[in-house]
């Protein structure tokens, strides 16, 4: 028997700007994997510069509020909302808007829309304002926003939206364990945003270079970028390595490089759109994923589905990502030397390196397809409603 057609109101602070833009790519994706499971979602995201208000993109319908005067619209899309609040008082107060006219924004869209559920993408600010509108909310976490449940002020805040809601998800077990601690036990369950499996294919055979390697990722402290330059200055082998990514360590980074007699042996790339990293992902030996605390680790994924193994610290959602001697390898983490000789192993063991990156595709698919994705998250909707719709 067919399920009854759902409407969704999502709600989030990161959405794609057009087609193809990085910023909240996953959310549009599970929008679009639940077309599939008979889901229509309208997704509810603030306004910034060169904005339309309404629009639709890949065929989902997106609808922006204006939250401050334009001028201040700069918090959401680009990463960087907590650096600005934590140094401006206009960001501050550009926040408190945000959410006081995104929960208006979420009550006109209940009562207009009429959708049998609201879907909030971060706890933070999103669930504040998607909940209370007497309709069913899930809250998905996504990282960051677990993050914030370090001071007291913030688990009370969680808590209250914890309250309002009839699920709770975190997209990796490390983060829905952490959410459950600050919830004292209550259960939260694990759901993941779905890949982009048609973006990320398998290569041609003996595509991988044995000697490269890839960093993908945010050039900071927490992404350890510096433990693999160190791993290459310790390393017995001659292995290479491409750097995908910018941020606020890039000059800090390049220098360590050279202190460290790597430079000639590292490519700088700076930030590239999503569509330019299957390449990337099919000619490396393996993907290097030397975070902490990483919420869930997506670049593993891709990699994975490019059958690209990943050398990644046992940290935080990796250990959702990868597993150790089965699809990639794990080390302890800030063990720069145990990194080291894993890639050196990469080099070494060409053979067990390409059987671990097909075993890789094969788990990734399981888990983080979209027709995987959509249908848990279809099952959790249904859940939450008890039969309502």
């Amino acid at each position: 028997m067919s399920r009854p057609p759902l409407r969704v109101l999502f709600v989030t602070h990161a959405f794609p700007r057009q087609s193809g833009d990085a910023a909240g790519a996953f959310v549009l994706a599970l929008a679009r994997a639940l077309k599939g499971e008979g889901v229509e979602v309208r997704v509810l995201a603030p306004s910034a510069p060169g904005l339309a208000d309404a629009e639709t993109i890949d065929a989902v319908r997106v609808v922006r509020y204006r939250y401050a005067p334009r001028a201040w619209e700069t918090l959401a899309y680009t990463g960087t909302m907590a650096e600005q609040v934590a140094s401006s008082l206009r960001a501050k107060l550009a926040l408190a808007m945000m959410i006081w006219r995104g929960r208006r924004a979420a009550r006109h869209h209940v009562r207009s829309w009429r959708p049998h559920l609201v879907h909030a993408h971060w706890w933070f600010p999103s669930g504040m304002q998607a909940g209370g509108h007497d309709v069913p909310m899930i809250v998905t976490m996504h990282g960051s926003d677990v993050r914030l449940m370090r001071t007291v002020q913030a688990r009370a805040i969680f808590g209250r939206v914890a309250e309002q809601s009839a699920a709770l998800f975190a997209v990796s077990s490390w983060l829905a364990r952490q959410a459950s601690a600050a919830l004292n036990g209550r259960p939260v369950g694990t759901a993941p945003m779905p890949a982009a499996t048609v973006l990320f294919t398998p290569p041609p055979p003996d595509a991988h270079d044995r000697g490269r390697m890839l960093f993908v990722g945010r050039l900071n402290a927490q992404k350890g970028l510096d433990d693999v330059l160190q791993a290459l200055s310790q390393s017995r082998k001659p292995w290479t390595l491409d750097v995908v990514g910018d941020g606020p360590d890039r000059d800090a980074l390049q220098a360590r490089a050279s202190a460290l007699g790597v430079a000639e042996r590292v490519q700088w790339l700076g930030h590239l759109p999503h569509h330019d990293l299957p390449a990337l992902y099919a000619r490396s030996a393996a993907l290097v994923i030397p975070s902490t605390d990483e919420g869930l680790g997506l670049v593993g994924v891709e990699a994975a589905l490019c059958e690209t193994p990943a050398v990644a610290y046992a940290s935080g959602g990796l250990t959702d990502v990868v597993r150790d001697g089965a699809t990639g390898w794990l080390v302890p983490p800030g063990d720069v030397a145990a990194l080291a000789h894993a890639i050196d192993g990469v080099v070494e063991r060409p053979t067990k390196a390409r059987a671990l990156g097909a075993a890789a595709r094969v788990r990734a698919l399981a888990v983080f397809s979209p027709e995987a994705v959509g249908a848990r998250y279809r099952e959790a909707y249904d859940a939450a409603l008890g039969g309502r719709a």
